[in-house]
């Protein structure tokens, strides 16, 4: 029977180094406004960065890297498409599953799931700055126009509006790391800390071919009153 033995947390902030679009229910479009929206608090309308995204794209590189990105064939249209899918081994001596969850297998020896990741609300200092501007301008969200080109013509088409979380902005992060006995926390801190970088040099949400979804993190591990900075 595993043992919990402590948590050990990571708090810090997320900058948005460009425009970030993580798309959320569209089921109140208005007439003339955006084709795609982002996911925001229903009673504020403040966009936030939900936890779920932040953790499977760090799980998501960490396969990638460790070169345990799997892949499987479904149907779709009429055709078969290879999806991607994640680690659902469950062994114990694979990190995706032990600080990720097994994918799809609840009784893995690997389990339970090691590790929280918040929702990330927008930061009060990020709120006030945008509250500060003239209020022809004071939005949370900026709508981006969007076309493809005709390669004969040279002419746009397709128009289309982006709604995105503009560059400069920033977000609370709070990840934790729950020890049980026999854990070695340090190789964890160390994993989830090069999923962090990993993602610096990728992106977060949706179009990060096309430049939407920088970001760049800050902040420190606190593992009963000591702390350790993470990798730039």
């Amino acid at each position: 029977m595993k043992e919990l033995v402590k948590f050990i947390k990571y708090k810090g902030k997320m900058t948005l180094m460009t425009g970030t679009a993580i798309k959320g229910s569209d089921n109140d479009l208005a007439i003339g406004g955006a084709d795609s929206v982002v996911v925001k608090n229903p009673i504020t309308s403040i966009p936030y960065i939900p936890g779920s995204s932040l953790k499977g794209k760090i799980r998501s590189l960490l396969e990638l890297h460790y070169g345990q990105y799997k892949q499987e064939t479904r149907k779709k249209g009429g055709r078969e498409i290879q999806v991607g899918t994640p680690c659902g081994c469950g062994k114990k001596d694979c990190f995706i599953c032990t600080i990720f969850g097994a994918h799809k297998n609840p009784g893995a020896e690997s389990a339970p799931t090691r590790i929280i990741v918040r929702d990330c609300e927008m930061t009060e200092e990020s709120r006030a700055l945008i509250n500060n501007l003239p209020l022809e301008k004071s939005s949370y969200l900026e709508t981006k126009a969007e076309n493809s080109i005709d390669r004969v013509s040279g002419t746009a088409e397709s128009p289309r509006f982006i709604e995105r979380i503009p560059a400069g902005l920033d977000f609370n992060v709070e990840i934790v790391l729950q020890i049980f006995s026999g854990d070695d926390d340090k190789d964890m801190k160390d994993k989830v800390n090069e999923g962090l970088s990993l993602l610096q040099n990728s992106y977060i949400g949706g179009s990060g071919s096309r430049g939407y979804g920088q970001v760049k993190f800050e902040g420190k591990w606190s593992d009963e009153g000591e702390a350790d900075d993470i990798p730039s």
